[in-house]
């Protein structure tokens, strides 16, 4: 379930705050309005059990259809997840879909002004910047890998994962949530 159009569809912002914060425990479903109950209610979050990355995940074909209270939902919990430090980036997926140009080389995936038009969109749509935003083309009838598909999506994956290392080495500096115990077993890992 993702952030769907109006209230009471779709996951809550409430509820994805929880989920960012690690307590809602794997296995909980999701039913508008109803919280979750003790068995899927984690009270004492670890940081293992937190959110470290938040991804935003947009179909470039469908950016146009999305309603501003679509937006709206996407902010409140980009709000959270900043009030929490979590770093935040967005996909936007589809864009062969979505651009000609794209569609026939991604070769010039940065030289669409189009597609540049696109991001910027969701750059002010959502708040989150630019640098932060991957265009990525999805596989969907290809029996063979692409390099240039590959290397848009493993790029976006780079830094992902750079954005979480660097988040969890903020909260292991911190001391946040048990987070030394875990600097302690890498030191002892190197060691």
């Amino acid at each position: 379930m993702g952030i769907e159009r109006g209230s009471g569809t779709g996951a809550e912002v409430n509820e994805i705050k929880l989920i960012l914060e690690g307590r809602i425990r794997e296995g909980f479903k999701f039913n508008s309005g109803s919280p979750p109950s003790a068995q899927f209610y984690n009270a004492n979050p670890t940081i293992n059990d937190k959110v470290h990355v938040l991804v935003c995940v947009i179909p470039a074909s469908m950016l146009d259809l999305m309603d501003e209270r679509s937006f709206r939902k996407i902010k409140d919990v980009r709000d959270d997840a900043s009030e929490l430090g979590i770093p935040q980036v967005a996909i936007l997926t589809k864009i062969d879909e979505a651009c000609n140009v794209v569609q026939y080389s991604l070769q010039y995936v940065y030289r669409s002004y189009w597609l540049k038009k696109q991001m910027e969109k969701v750059s002010v749509m959502t708040g989150i910047p630019m640098h932060c935003i991957f265009p990525v083309r999805n596989y969907s009838s290809e029996i063979e890998t692409d390099d240039d598909m590959d290397s848009l999506i493993l790029s976006a994956m780079r830094k992902i994962i750079d954005y979480g290392e660097d988040f969890l080495n903020d909260q292991c500096a911190a001391g946040d949530d048990g987070t030394q115990e875990i600097a302690l077993n890498q030191n002892m890992e190197h060691a």
